[in-house]
């Protein structure tokens, strides 16, 4: 190994330290994409259930809310709607792009009024700006109906509730939901390990859950109340061998993945299968979880062994291996990975080195441009979204023409217009379609690293043609 890649190896921990620090704050006000924020010591990680859902009575999000925020929420809370209509919009003046604020004040506009409410599950104890992220979508989502004279005449409320991405937690959460007689319906959750462990009690109570981002295909066929509007894994891990063989013209592929998460090894698997049937082979895999991990031998040793690709099945933990692995690379072997890659830590601490490397993502607004919500999108949060915001509210979508479509609707009634064979709703790039399984029915978007001006960070993720 070179001096060159010793050296990058040594540094890259305090690198992406202080990279995360001076991006941070351009990724949320001019990007409005997610970083993989990791606060697990956050208040929220132990605070009773109730203090982890509100529908405006109080705030989830901590260090966002401006005065303003708070003045409307204390309203709402004291059931005064009018202060709390006011308050919430002299706030979203001051900061448009805060969707927990714009969800409380369509909520506080609704005051006791009639209303059909589906609730929204996000990991604002371990992920803010990821569940920000989510909350978008369910914001523009209910905005827009409830602007539009609501859903038959009567608005949707949302109900926030965070799970901190944790599997025990969401069970709370869904149990709490699945009591709550009004709740027709669920958006989550985040990470596939915490919606599998929801999904049974979901399932159980005959609530409908729609996943907007996990894509275990452990997911598929769960259960008749289970959904999701992202691609599973299958669709991901068929795209990336594709392009692998018949644009790269490359047969061998090393993966790295983490054991430790169902989404990895879910991607890694179905690419694995994948390429298999195209004619290739994964020659190594390498756990990026585990204690010893080395990223400059284990390129040595995927090399060694005939790779001529790195697939980087990573997930949000251990998007830091994954990033030792791109500058160990140093350019030499293309590069592809799955959604989680889809990150700020990518362009801003890969640079150059992740140059031309392909993701597969579910949606990306530079293929959309002229299709309505990214239109909309820009002009409510004042900057691009990314497929998450997208995803999430293609499942408010899903939910609201679910609802639409039942005179009385019911947890039932809404379950069985959302499987029916001839369902869609209008969704961020068109319709939303659901296979029997539950899974989205939509292709892959690959996307690459290339030189360019959005982020901020002299890289961007452009769409391949």
């Amino acid at each position: 190994m070179s001096k060159k890649n010793e050296t990058k190896t040594l540094l890259i921990a305090l690198v992406i330290t202080v990279g995360i620090v001076a991006g941070g704050l351009w990724w949320l006000t001019k990007q409005l994409t997610v970083p993989n924020s990791s606060l697990k010591n956050s208040p929220s990680s132990t605070s009773s259930l109730s203090e982890k859902m509100s529908t405006g009575e109080q705030l989830l999000i901590p260090g966002v809310a401006n005065q303003n925020e708070q003045a409307g929420v204390a309203a709402l809370a004291a059931g005064d709607y009018q202060k709390a209509v006011n308050e919430l919009e002299k706030s979203l003046q001051v900061n448009k792009n805060n969707p927990e604020a714009l969800i409380y004040l369509n909520n506080a506009r609704i005051g006791a009024s009639k209303s059909y409410t589906i609730a929204v599950a996000v990991p604002v104890g371990t992920d803010i700006d990821g569940s920000q992220e989510i909350l978008r979508g369910v914001a523009q989502a209910q905005n827009a109906i409830n602007q539009d004279s609501g859903i038959k005449g009567i608005p949707l409320k949302i109900l926030i509730a965070n799970d901190d991405n944790n599997p025990q937690i969401a069970q709370q959460v869904a149990q709490s939901l699945a009591q709550k007689s009004e709740v027709l319906g669920v958006v989550g959750h985040w990470a596939s390990d915490v919606t599998l462990a929801a999904a049974p009690v979901y399932q159980s109570a005959k609530l409908v859950a729609i996943s907007p981002i996990s894509t275990s295909v452990k997911l598929s066929g769960f259960g008749s109340y289970i959904f999701r509007t992202v691609p599973s894994d299958r669709f991901a891990g068929s795209a990336l061998s594709r392009y692998q063989i018949n644009q790269l013209k490359k047969q061998k592929s090393a993966v790295f993945f983490n054991s430790k998460s169902n989404y990895s090894k879910s991607l890694k698997d179905e690419f694995t299968t994948a390429l298999f049937g195209d004619g290739g082979s994964v020659v190594a895999e390498f756990d990026l979880s585990r204690p010893d991990f080395n990223a400059a031998n284990d390129v040595k040793q995927a090399k060694k062994q005939g790779a001529q690709v790195l697939m980087l099945a990573t997930n949000t933990a251990t998007l830091d291996q994954a990033l030792q692995v791109i500058q160990v690379n140093d350019s030499q072997l293309p590069l592809l990975a799955g959604d989680d890659a889809y990150a700020p830590k990518i362009l801003q601490i890969g640079g150059k080195d992740a140059v031309g490397m392909v993701v597969a993502i579910p949606w990306h607004i530079l293929a959309h441009l002229q299709a309505p919500f990214p239109k909309a999108a820009k002009a409510l949060w004042g900057g691009d979204i990314s497929w998450r915001t997208a995803m999430a509210y293609d499942a408010v979508q899903a939910l609201i023409t679910a609802i639409a479509n039942n005179p009385n609707p019911t947890r039932e009634s809404v379950q069985k217009t959302l499987s029916r064979p001839d369902f869609t709703a209008p969704g961020a790039a068109g319709e939303v379609r659901f296979l029997p399984s539950g899974d989205r029915n939509q292709a892959i978007q690959l996307v690459q690293v290339q030189p360019g001006s959005r982020s901020g960070f002299d890289y961007d993720f452009v769409p391949k043609d």
